[in-house]
């Protein structure tokens, strides 16, 4: 059975874990766990920042996913960011996302968010296939940044 609820601050480790292995698995890229760890504790310090859903079987944080805010003048609301979406291997393909995703859209309509967005890296076409099943189409932008120190 799998179980959605919010992450806490017992969940840091687990959560550290499943973004560790998600910027590695994607972008191939080895985070700062020193900063990854103040990053995240910070978020479940400031639910202003956003929030994380964890999803436990038998107990066990197999699944994560994050939403942040940005408001948007155009809708006179908040949008909602996808982020830091995980699940552990083998819980794949076992409706782990599917009821994060679901626990996450109950949580945005209670806070009034008026649309969810995500970014997804260009070459990870399964994980496109997976958002596309679940109702989100390629939105026409490309999505820059510039990292700091600003």
């Amino acid at each position: 059975m799998i179980i959605i609820r919010p992450a806490e601050p017992r969940d840091l480790d687990a959560l550290v874990l499943g973004n560790a292995e998600l910027a590695r698995e994607t972008e191939d890229t080895l985070l700062d766990q020193a900063v990854l760890r103040a990053g995240i504790a910070a978020l479940l310090a400031d639910p202003a920042k956003g929030w994380y859903l964890v999803a436990e079987v038998d107990g066990q944080v197999v699944g994560q996913i994050m939403l942040t805010f940005e408001w948007s003048d155009w809708r006179n609301g908040c949008l909602g960011w996808l982020q830091s979406v995980w699940v552990a291997p083998d819980h794949r393909r076992q409706g782990v996302f599917s009821a994060l995703l679901a626990g996450l859209i109950e949580r945005a309509r209670a806070a009034d968010i008026v649309g969810l967005r995500l970014y997804v890296e260009e070459h990870n076409t399964r994980a496109q296939e997976v958002y596309r099943r679940h109702g989100f189409a390629a939105a026409g932008y490309l999505v820059y940044h510039r990292d700091g120190p600003l």
